[in-house]
């Protein structure tokens, strides 16, 4: 198989053919970034039938003609620049450095190293995260404008108008203004276009709600069995944990989520407090479910949340402990979802990258009654001394 490199810069892409066997520069193309020059580079490519790309930075500058690969039905793996500069190093000619050279470099690490990793096609949970993204844009214009309507309103009603203030409840209220003066009349008529806008925006949020429910849907994902789960929580869930077996245990994709508690210093007892690191979106989400499974008493959730003060955990490390346990089946829902989609699927793709990282793991299992809460987490790997 042929092995072609791309070392990508933001207006130019050079492409360098390199065969394995020998490690021999065959061919060489500089294109500028553009879809006629990617289709040009991708004709001169067919001349080798079986070939793959190993592009440089895959995820930073050659994100664009990695995704345009990968969407033609090529095989492409992601290369990172370090792997590059180690080969340039320690072959002949080390001071010499140019995007021919890079990009042979790039091929002879998916070659030799075993550096490269393998890139998939984009695919619902990308379409996903796109939408939690388009979500909270829609949701923080809605606020700012609901925000905007409030001020309007208090300088135009006695006591202002209530917090939670729809559309429909705003124009009531304005229908009982009688303005007088410019000022009044102004204040009115802004408040009116905002009622416009808010009208808007929940148009649109209805609508992203309905997108993502159709993509949970066709992605068959389990994770709206559990209580508390609804569409935009499985959305924003999935989006955010792309990929779950790239955490080797439960307690990595813990601290990627901001739920494993941080221990602080204490004269009188050990105390932890809320750890803010990881991803806060995806923090928020599991608190959404934690909170609304406390107040659901016929969830194992809520079950788990009264008992922890029999145990002398507070409500806040109560929630805490919850979290923990949400993150470690949301882990292995999505994990068993990827696992029969593959089944299902079969060896289309480039499924060894998948199999290879998920034995990296504890085997993730669930039956059929921890449908709300996983059991307890898993114990993290003890280091063996070495003899000295």
């Amino acid at each position: 198989m042929m092995l072609i490199g791309i070392d990508p810069h933001k207006s130019t892409h050079t492409a360098t053919a390199v065969d394995p066997e020998t490690n021999r520069d065959l061919a060489s193309i500089r294109v500028d970034v553009t879809l006629q020059e990617y289709q040009r580079m991708l004709d001169r490519a067919c001349q080798w039938p079986e070939r793959r790309w190993a592009v440089e930075n895959a995820r930073g500058l050659g994100h664009h003609l990695t995704s345009w690969l990968l969407a033609r039905g090529e095989q492409v793996v992601d290369v990172a620049p370090g792997a590059t500069a180690r080969v340039r190093q320690l072959s002949r000619g080390a001071g010499r450095k140019n995007d021919r050279i890079d990009a042979a470099a790039a091929a002879c690490v998916a070659a030799l190293q075993g550096d490269a990793r393998p890139v998939q096609p984009e695919s619902s949970t990308d379409a996903l995260a796109l939408l939690d993204e388009r979500r909270s844009d829609l949701a923080q214009a809605r606020v700012r404008a609901v925000n905007q309507l409030h001020a309007l309103l208090r300088a135009l009603l006695p006591g202002g108008a209530p917090r939670d203030l729809s559309a429909a409840t705003a124009e009531q209220l304005l229908d009982t203004v009688v303005p007088v003066g410019s000022a009044e009349f102004t204040r009115c008529a802004l408040a009116a276009d905002l009622i416009a806008e808010i009208r808007t925006w929940d148009a649109k949020l209805k609508d992203n709600a309905k997108a993502m429910a159709a993509l949970v849907t066709e992605s068959e994902s389990r994770l709206t069995d559990t209580p508390g789960i609804g569409a935009v929580t499985a959305a924003r869930l999935l989006g955010r944990t792309k990929n779950p077996t790239g955490f080797p245990t439960a307690g990595a994709f813990a601290q990627y989520a901001g739920t494993v508690p941080i221990e602080i210093a204490s004269a009188d007892r050990v105390r932890h407090r809320l750890s803010r690191r990881g991803d806060r979106q995806l923090n928020a989400a599991l608190h959404t479910v934690a909170i609304t499974q406390i107040r659901m008493p016929d969830t194992r959730g809520h079950t788990y949340y009264q008992a922890k003060p029999a145990e002398g955990k507070t409500s806040r490390e109560a929630q805490r402990c919850l979290k923990r346990r949400l993150a470690d089946h949301v882990r292995r829902t999505v994990i068993g979802d990827e696992r029969r989609r593959t089944r299902t699927t079969g060896s289309g793709g480039q499924p060894g990258a998948t199999t290879a990282s998920s034995a990296a793991g504890p085997t993730p299992t669930a039956d059929s009654s921890d449908k709300s809460l996983p059991g307890p987490a898993e114990p993290e790997p003890t280091p063996t001394p070495q003899p000295a």
